[in-house]
């Protein structure tokens, strides 16, 4: 009976929690998804069925859109591979007892605290592209050296735009990689290094074939949280290049067509893939962790 009891009080306890959850995110969800199948554009409300109408425009007839999704995989990648390698780099040095670590790691860490927007109006400035007098941040730098040959338009390119804009992302978050492989490395056992040592190994050795198979978890997790961080990056490239056609990405694109263009069918159709692309990234990886927590 007192079990019971326990048990009801717990439930009450979270259940204005679930009520909260169930309302403001599943069920807005809901709504967005029965909103993306209408063709519900101005202020007045327009549920008029059109069924994956929305979503085959986006996916086959929209020029824009096909430009976000390139965009998306050109700052993706160096944005994802980048913090991975520069935050292992960094903990691996932090790793090897150095003095002054507690600084080094709160130095590293730092930029992570920073808003997107502070630290996009900061690399504005960095990556500027004007030339002549207007010149300013790293061009002006370059120049003032004597290394010229250094100059890039940066952002105003657009083939390399997004790339350029993974640096500043790169530059926030590599610190929080650092901190996930840091944790990593401290739980491996000195044992485990000191016999690999014992047997002959060097330390490349140790590190290809244990430190690296002993972090995968940690990769895999810093994976899954940079991927879908990219994928709905927005105050970031907006701060750097503003609502630049050749630097858009859905997110940006979803905020135009819903909140300027008032074409609300399209962008529910828009944040419905947004979605589906986190949730292709997300939904495995919290399978995995499940199982492997039943194995154990």
């Amino acid at each position: 009976m007192q079990n019971k009891k326990e048990r009801l009080q717990a439930f009450f306890m979270v259940l204005p929690s679930i009520l909260a959850v169930a309302i403001f995110i599943y069920g807005f969800i809901g709504w967005t998804v029965r909103v993306s199948f209408t063709s519900w554009k101005g202020m007045i409300p327009d549920y008029t069925w059109v069924g994956l109408q929305n979503y085959i425009n986006l996916l086959t007839n929209d020029p824009r859109f096909q430009v976000d999704v390139r965009n998306t995989l050109l700052f993706t990648i160096p944005f994802v591979f980048g913090t991975l390698i520069i935050g292992l780099i960094s903990a691996l040095l932090l790793d090897q007892g150095l003095k002054g670590e507690t600084f080094f790691r709160s130095l590293f860490l730092f930029p992570m605290a920073i808003s997107y927007i502070v630290t996009g109006v900061a690399w504005r400035w960095l990556m500027n592209p004007a030339t002549g007098a207007r010149m300013s941040g790293l061009n002006l730098l370059f120049s003032k050296i004597g290394l010229d040959f250094l100059n890039s338009s940066y952002t105003a390119t657009p083939e390399w735009g997004m790339a350029y804009i993974a640096i500043p992302a790169i530059w926030q978050l590599s610190g929080y990689c650092m901190a996930l492989y840091l944790a990593g490395l401290r739980a491996i056992p000195d044992e485990i290094r000191e016999a690999a040592r014992v047997d002959g190994a060097n330390e490349f050795q140790i590190f290809r074939t244990i430190i690296l198979p002993l972090l995968r978890p940690v990769t895999l997790s810093a994976l899954i949280i940079l991927g879908h961080m990219s994928l709905k990056t927005f105050d970031l490239i907006i701060a750097i290049a503003g609502k630049s056609y050749a630097l858009d990405m859905p997110s940006i694109y979803m905020w135009n067509t819903t909140f300027d263009g008032h074409v609300y069918g399209v962008g529910a159709a828009i944040s419905i893939l947004l979605l589906i692309s986190v949730a292709i990234l997300i939904i495995p990886y919290l399978i995995y962790s499940l199982r492997k927590e039943a194995q154990l």
